[in-house]
């Protein structure tokens, strides 16, 4: 067991490391969060909360190794490498092969960084997960505030702009298996690419946006979609070759997956057969286009049902990573809500049940997944809300109970990582939503225990749902939908 984390949420607000190393200047969201002309747009829906708010992880590092281990007796950490940070400049003049070029052209300081937090989490016998993109872009790769001004006319449109996306990030992603690949075995390539598709350039919403926040760019959808697939497979295919070295003694070199937000769907009445459909249709658009494709080469470009196979993207998937938080409740629509993107569109993704406690769709989306032949490792599970700690105690008891059950009734789990080890930088909640095992308290960043720091410690122990736990939390069943 152990906790997730990202750069960007985790990274700033240092209580002493100069504000110029701490914060990653060059990405998208930076300038997101912090251009006064996106915080002041009435469909950015970004909290105002400063980037100084966040929990400085990139300082205080160490301290938050010490409380994975010595608090909650975990054995693993999610982390992700921000490639701005890494390239803070263009390397469309570099050879992908040219890997003297890329280590070159890479920030000397922000190498020695990650070199040094892998080097504390192998002190302390914390094995690493690695995202490599975690949502965020490099200003190079995309440029936020002009795309988010006018998407056809900007410089560098970030997926938009696929085959360059594609072609960079691939490099970014040789050069980290290269550079890192003696102190990472378990890698994941993108972080819930369909939460860049759908705040990003079809629905922002207040629940999430995500740059450029173009709503209804039904075309450029597509494109992000499609390019995002690619993307993956060239990364996997980069890692793959690029990380010959077993760090950790196991005989695999390279373990390679992606992270994916499955969400169960349910019709908010059974009985509707517009529901039904409609729930049928949001599922297969929301977790199975992209699946679909990194599984078996299946690609539906068109987000109409229809597909072509392409073999050059099958099979690039080791593992896959599931963020499960919670389902979504569908109301069916006589005609397709978002005609210009998709046909299957029948349902009205604005009424979805947003954060509803539903621990039994862990083991449903894990058979699910387990069903189409992969190992999976729960990349991402937590819950909000600080102001009843009974809350998250309830909510990391009975979800571990449910994937234990999983894994009894025969799907392959390889591990389970909590959302999130610290109160984190929301994306564009900021400091709104608190998912942290640990809260936040004063300049120096100091982390408070919650009480769910004490049921984590026990099922790490246990190795998943002690007597007392199962009889304190059981586990209520009830299906929340049919996948």
């Amino acid at each position: 067991m152990g906790v997730a984390t990202a750069g960007f949420q985790n990274d700033p607000g240092c209580p002493t490391t100069p504000e110029s190393e701490c914060v990653d200047a060059h990405s998208d969201w930076y300038h997101y969060v912090t251009d006064p002309t996106l915080r002041a747009s009435d469909h950015t829906y970004l909290s105002g909360d400063p980037l100084s708010a966040a929990p400085g992880s990139y300082e205080l590092f160490e301290r938050d190794f010490d409380l994975v281990k010595d608090s909650l007796h975990g054995n693993a950490v999610r982390l992700s490498l921000e490639w701005s940070r890494l390239f803070p400049q263009a390397t469309d003049d570099l050879s992908p092969t040219d890997l003297d070029g890329l280590r070159g052209r890479a920030d000397a300081r922000a190498v020695a960084h990650y070199h040094q937090v892998f080097a504390a989490l192998k002190r302390r016998g914390l094995k690493p997960l690695v995202t490599l993109n975690h949502y965020t872009l490099p200003d190079w790769i995309h440029d936020t505030v002009a795309c988010f001004k006018d998407l056809a006319t900007c410089p560098a449109r970030g997926w938009v702009d696929g085959d360059r996306t594609v072609r960079e990030i691939a490099k970014y992603a040789a050069f980290a298996a290269h550079e890192f690949g003696g102190e990472v075995d378990l890698w994941a390539t993108l972080n819930e690419p369909f939460a860049v598709v759908l705040p990003g350039y079809i629905a922002p919403s207040p629940d999430r946006t995500n740059p450029p926040a173009a709503p209804f760019a039904f075309d450029a959808a597509r494109t992000v979609l499609v390019a995002m697939i690619e993307g993956h497979a060239r990364m996997y295919d980069a890692l793959k070759s690029g990380d010959r070295i077993d760090a950790d003694g196991d005989g695999d070199a390279a373990t390679v997956g992606l992270v994916y937000n499955v969400t169960p769907a349910v019709p908010r009445d059974p009985e509707n057969p517009r529901d039904v459909q409609g729930a049928k249709n949001f599922f297969y658009l929301y977790n199975e286009v992209f699946l679909n494709a990194v599984m078996r080469g299946d690609v539906d470009a068109k987000l109409d049902g229809t597909t072509v196979h392409r073999a050059e993207l099958e099979g690039r998937l080791d593992f896959l990573g599931i963020n499960y938080y919670t389902r979504a409740i569908i109301d069916g629509t006589e005609t397709p809500f978002f005609a210009g993107l998709s046909p299957l569109t029948t349902f009205n993704p604005l009424s979805s049940t947003i954060y509803t406690e539903t621990p039994q769709g862990i083991y449903d989306m894990v058979m699910w997944a387990s069903e189409r032949g992969y190992p999976v490792i729960i990349t991402e599970n937590g819950a909000s809300d600080p102001s009843d700690p009974a809350v998250a105690s309830r909510y990391l008891a009975t979800h571990v109970g449910w994937l234990a059950r999983a894994a009894a009734d025969g799907a392959k789990v390889r591990g389970y990582f909590y959302w999130t080890l610290v109160d984190n930088y929301e994306w564009n909640h900021g400091m709104q939503m608190r998912f942290g095992l640990f809260g936040l308290e004063g300049a120096q960043k100091v982390r408070t225990a919650r009480p769910a720091v004490d049921i984590f410690r026990q099922l790490a122990d246990a190795r998943g749902l002690t007597d007392e736990l199962a009889m304190r939390y059981p586990l209520l069943t009830g299906s929340v939908g049919n996948p």
